[in-house]
């Protein structure tokens, strides 16, 4: 019998020290390896997790990558942000330019598992003023492009606004516009900027139409997979955590809008990640 063989998966934004991992991350590590996702890229959220995602890595170097950077959900939950002007949206201590030194020299320490900036970005449902938020990420922008990395992009209701930022510091390193959801003429304009489209679990809501359709259409090599686990559960998967060795259901529902077979696509996804992130594909 001709042994089947899975296609090799990198998911390319996975919280791996997020709850419900951390009870037993070798056994969850173990079943997202099993399940072909043999490499995954763990984002950080703020200064409070940058250990543990360092950390991570170090159970399988070469096949669990991290980013380090602020999400704009967390600036009030972390430890306190401040903006340039001095208002605070917390009762946090450490002001916007200590938050990017402390990340700086985070970076000057980091080793080759560290492979981009983020998670960061903007978000419009927050309770942090926009102008904060665009104030950090604007600066994480600065980091990444003197670090020579690329960016994991956070966005609810600002991609416009992120696509201007973008041009306007005439960011060129490109990066991951992380969990899509949006025309394809948004995509397009990230795609243009250099940027990779995160496609995840939500292409597997048949409501999620206008989604489904533009990753259909979309160019192959401007496509990277992701689950964004324990985060966004698959159709079907509600109300579970989500979890990385689900991401071969993605890819499953990938290949049927795009009407290909899953063999055709998986190696171009696979390149793809490797090729933001600066990595070698083997």
């Amino acid at each position: 019998m001709e042994k089947i063989v899975k296609p090799r998966l990198f998911d390319t934004h996975c919280h791996f020290d997020f709850q419900p991992f951390q009870s037993d991350t070798a056994l969850s590590w173990q079943q997202t390896y099993d399940a072909g996702v043999t490499r995954l890229l763990i984002p950080s959220v703020g200064m409070n997790n940058w250990d543990a995602v360092k950390k991570l890595t170090t159970m399988a170097p070469q096949q669990l990558f991290y980013a380090l950077g602020f999400h704009p959900y967390f600036l009030t939950t972390d430890t306190g942000f401040m903006t340039g002007t001095g208002s605070m949206t917390d009762g946090g201590a450490m002001n916007l330019r200590e938050r990017i030194s402390c990340l700086e020299a985070y970076l000057a320490e980091h080793d080759e598992n560290c492979v981009a900036i983020g998670e960061c970005g903007l978000d419009a449902i927050v309770d942090v003023p926009l102008s904060s938020q665009e104030e950090i990420f604007i600066a994480q922008l600065s980091v990444a492009r003197d670090a020579g990395l690329p960016v994991i992009l956070h966005s609810r209701k600002t991609q416009a606004r992120l696509l201007q930022l973008l041009k306007q510091h005439k960011f060129t390193q490109g990066g991951v516009l992380h969990a899509f959801s949006g025309s394809e003429q948004q995509a397009q304009a990230f795609i243009q900027l250099g940027f990779k489209i995160g496609v995840g679990g939500v292409i597997t809501y048949p409501r999620a139409a206008k989604t489904r359709r533009t990753v259909a259409r979309l160019p192959l090599d401007a496509l990277v997979l992701e689950t964004d686990a324990p985060d966004m559960p698959l159709y079907g998967l509600q109300g579970q955590d989500n979890h990385p060795k689900y991401l071969p259901l993605v890819l499953q529902e990938l290949a049927q809008l795009r009407a290909c077979s899953i063999t055709d696509i998986a190696e171009t996804l696979w390149f793809n990640s490797h090729q933001i992130f600066g990595l070698h594909c083997s």
